[in-house]
Formats: C-alpha cells, structure tokens, sequence
C-alpha cells in the first residue's frame, strides 16, 4: 500500500506541477489560484478547530466502527521543526483514497462537491486548508500515505499549500503511534501540526473550551476527545475531555422528518468529574425555492 502510494505523489509532482519531469502549461495559472487562496485563507476569521470537526463529520466511516475524533496536543517536537507544541488529530474513518489526495493537492476541488444538494457546506475551498492558519507544515498519515505540505513556496516549482512531499521520517509512524500510547487499534488517519509559536496559546484555549454540545447536530461522530501529552504531567495545561454520544431515532416519512433523543456524557479527566445531560432533537428538510437560490449554492435542492 506504502509504495503505491508514494507512486501516486511522485506522480503528481511530476505531472502536475513539474517537478522532474516536463514543464506543465497550467503551472502559472496554479501560481495565481494559490495566491487567492492565501489571500482567502488569512482574510476570514476561520474557526479552524470546527473546520477540522466538520472535516471528520463528512468522512466515510466503516459500518462496524464508531465514528471518531481525537486532539493530542504534546510539547515533544516529533518533526524536528522546532515547533513549541505540536497537534495531532486521529480520525477512524476509512482513509484518504488517491481522489482525497488529488483534490487535496488542487485549489476549488474538493470531494464533497457531490454533496451539495443535500446543503453540505465543501463548497468554500478552504477546508483542510485551514490548518495553515495555526501551522506552516502538516503533515497527513493514511492508507499508505505519508505526507506533508508547506507554506513556503516548493523550491522545485514555487508553489507552496498544495505540493505533496512524502515523509520519510520526523515523525515516523512508529513515533505518533508511540505518543498516541493506547492499546485500541490506531485510527487510519492522522493529521500532525507543528504550531506557529504565536498559536499555541489560541488552540490550547479552543481545546480547553470544547462542550459536549459540540456532537448535537452531527449525525456521524459518536465521540470526541481531547488530551495533552507531555512526559512531565505537571505541564498539562489543557483541560482534557472525552464526550459520547447516543441517540434514538424515530422518522417520520409523510413529512420528511426525524424526531430523536440525544444523550451526552461528559467525562473531564483532570478533575474526574462526570456530566450527562438529554436533548429532545427535531429534524425537517425543507426544499430550497428557486427564488432564494443564490449563485454559489445553486446545487443545493434541500436543506
């Protein structure tokens, strides 16, 4: 699997932004459309902690699996950056296909366009992007896959944000999995991102104020959780929280809608405290009139 998909990148820096291989004509228009995107990226106020929630959210998961979500946050600079602090987020989905990598390494593509019409919100073109709001490299482990981006420019082709390269070490696996220290089987999928030293204070702050209610409105993850990992314990800082989530659904077909309960259980680690609490949920698609549709969302038929 390893070696098909180190094929697959080696492809793309070939063919597509002509990296040993022959000079691609589209390469100035790459150039153009990642400087709008830098430009889109830092413009908005991007709540990058939701951006990677909904990211989970619309992955594809196994049947047999409860759809989950992780934050490690460790002092230990495992890819030799220098970074002060370090974010890894585990996910069990099935893992990124070649298409999730292709579109990952483009601008305006993205595989949750087929998605549209049931009002999903990939549109935007930023996604996984905004990661580069809280780090200069991150690095993506999955299916095979071992490989990070940069903000700086690529010196091979003077593209920075989209151009694959594979990770031979720092980190190796060996060492997330080592830090992720648990004896479940290890997700499929990890992102790691060495902060910018002026984030850690902002992301540790976002991790510290996840609430349950979090999971209310997604149907597919079942549970989140956060934690900090350092070998001194005592330099914990963040508030570590593990939420579930269990619903009971009953539909109603003549007018397409869905009644549900929702239970949310709550334990945070550091004081041992526990809370649970019961939402009574409402769900009803309406479909989207001609007249209120708008340029962008054009796609969308129901909400």
């Amino acid at each position: 699997m390893e070696m098909k998909a180190r094929e697959h990148i080696e492809e793309i820096r070939r063919k597509k932004f002509s990296i040993g291989g022959e000079l691609n004509p589209l390469t100035e228009d790459l150039h153009q459309a990642v400087k709008n995107l830098s430009a889109e990226l830092y413009a908005k106020d991007v709540h990058f902690l939701m951006e990677l929630i909904q990211n989970a959210e619309d992955n594809e998961y196994m049947e047999e699996v409860d759809p989950s979500l992780e934050f490690l946050i460790t002092s230990e600079d495992i890819t030799g950056t220098g970074a002060p602090a370090t974010l890894l987020i585990f996910n069990n989905e099935k893992g990124f296909s070649s298409k999730n990598i292709d579109s990952i390494c483009s601008v305006g593509r993205s595989t949750k366009k087929g998605n549209r019409k049931r009002g999903y919100i990939g549109e935007k073109g930023i996604g996984f992007k905004s990661v580069f709001l809280i780090t200069t490299q991150p690095y993506i482990f999955s299916n095979g896959y071992q490989i990070r981006f940069n903000e700086e420019p690529c010196p091979h082709c003077n593209l920075g944000y989209i151009v694959p390269e594979w990770v031979e070490e720092n980190p190796r696996l060996s060492d997330i999995q080592q830090i992720y220290g648990s004896k479940k089987s290890f997700p499929t999928t990890t992102i790691v991102l060495p902060l910018k030293p002026d984030k850690v204070k902002p992301v540790k702050q976002q991790l510290s104020s996840v609430h349950p209610e979090v999971l209310l409105f997604l149907t597919k993850l079942k549970r989140l959780s956060v934690r900090e990992h350092n070998k001194n314990p005592k330099l914990n800082t963040v508030s570590a929280i593990a939420i579930t989530s269990e619903t009971n659904f009953v539909t109603r077909k003549n007018i397409d809608a869905e009644s549900s309960t929702l239970h949310l259980s709550a334990e945070r680690k550091n004081n041992g405290s526990n809370a649970e609490c019961s939402y009574y949920m409402w769900k009803q698609k309406f479909p989207v009139r001609h007249e209120n549709r708008v340029e962008r969302r054009m796609d969308v038929e129901q909400l």
